[in-house]
């Protein structure tokens, strides 16, 4: 997958994010766990165009370390919401496998970067 393939894949994936929360019940755990998965989703798309700006393969790896982090912290939040019955499974699956999948790419691109260094 080409840097520019991943961009805009992880645009999408904030997009659906964005779509999500803006899905979920009113109410107090729902709009906090709601706001944190927007913050955390929405991070992936912008901290992984800083990593197609990196300056050097050890800011790429700093960078996509970021990336890594914030896409796990989504998959945290969602799950919390599904596990505290703010919504359904099925309305998060294909959401989880996606951010699942960015969450491979990123540590698999790291893990082979940093054996070049």
């Amino acid at each position: 997958m080409t840097k520019q393939e991943m961009k805009v894949r992880t645009k999408k994936y904030a997009l659906r994010i964005v779509k999500a929360v803006q899905a979920l019940p009113n109410g107090r755990v729902g709009n906090v766990l709601g706001n944190q998965l927007l913050r955390a989703g929405t991070s992936v798309a912008a901290n992984y165009r800083a990593v197609c700006r990196a300056k050097s393969a050890a800011d790429f790896v700093n960078k996509l370390k970021i990336v890594e982090e914030e896409c796990d912290e989504s998959l945290f939040w969602m799950e919390l919401l599904v596990e505290s019955g703010v919504i359904a499974q099925s309305r998060f699956t294909n959401l989880m496998k996606e951010g699942d999948e960015i969450l491979a790419i990123v540590v698999s691109a790291a893990k082979t970067t940093r054996a070049s260094l």
